[in-house]
């Protein structure tokens, strides 16, 4: 753009820059734009502020990476930071959903213990809405997950949760829900077939 066409510093540098369609990766850094249109075609020019433009690219990455670790949802090496503070096990061989989904039934599974409490924690795993029955005069109480056909993908890790915050004189049992054989009826003999038995169980319909 020509100097003085736009107002000096009325532009955010860098507010200019394409963002990238690749997450993780900083958008694209046009420092040229900034300048007067006598540099246009300096070679010299040109090449100082591409590197320039990838050193800020770098930058911008590296400030929105710090502050993703400041939240649970986005964080990634951060994690271990998060568990540390919340008293959970270091397990980086886990993937970072498994991770995530620990630390915010934590924090939802903390103080006392009552039925909304466990489903609000449960609710934090993958597939993990439920409801609960309870039998006070027995002390115990039965979780029926009704947000997923099958067992979910991380009970242990749910298991690990719900032992951390129940009273200990209370036990639990598990109710998971599965497919109705009706719902079968709508499958031929060649698209049953083509499924394996664990995949027919928890079949919700095309």
């Amino acid at each position: 753009m020509a100097y003085g066409t736009e107002i000096y510093g009325q532009l955010l540098l860098g507010q200019d820059s394409e963002e990238s369609e690749e997450p993780g990766v900083p958008g694209k850094v046009d420092l040229m734009s900034y300048l007067p249109s006598y540099y246009m075609d300096v070679t010299e020019m040109e090449e100082l502020q591409k590197q320039l433009g990838m050193e800020l690219e770098l930058q911008q990455f590296c400030m929105k990476d710090v502050l993703d670790q400041h939240f649970i949802q986005s964080a990634t090496w951060g994690l271990e930071r998060w568990e540390k503070e919340l008293g959970l096990p270091l397990d980086p061989s886990k993937d970072y959903e498994r991770r995530r989904e620990m630390l915010l039934a934590k924090l939802r599974g903390s103080g006392t213990t009552t039925k909304a409490m466990i489903m609000q924690a449960a609710a934090a795993f993958s597939g993990g809405e439920v409801e609960i029955a309870e039998t006070p005069g027995e002390y115990h109480f039965e979780i029926q997950f009704v947000g997923v056909m099958g067992v979910p993908l991380n009970m242990p890790g749910f298991i690990q949760l719900l032992e951390d915050i129940k009273p200990a004189h209370l036990t639990y049992s598990f109710k998971y829900t599965y497919t109705w054989w009706d719902t079968l009826k709508a499958l031929n003999w060649h698209q049953a077939k083509s499924k394996t038995w664990n995949e027919l169980r928890v079949y919700e319909g095309e």
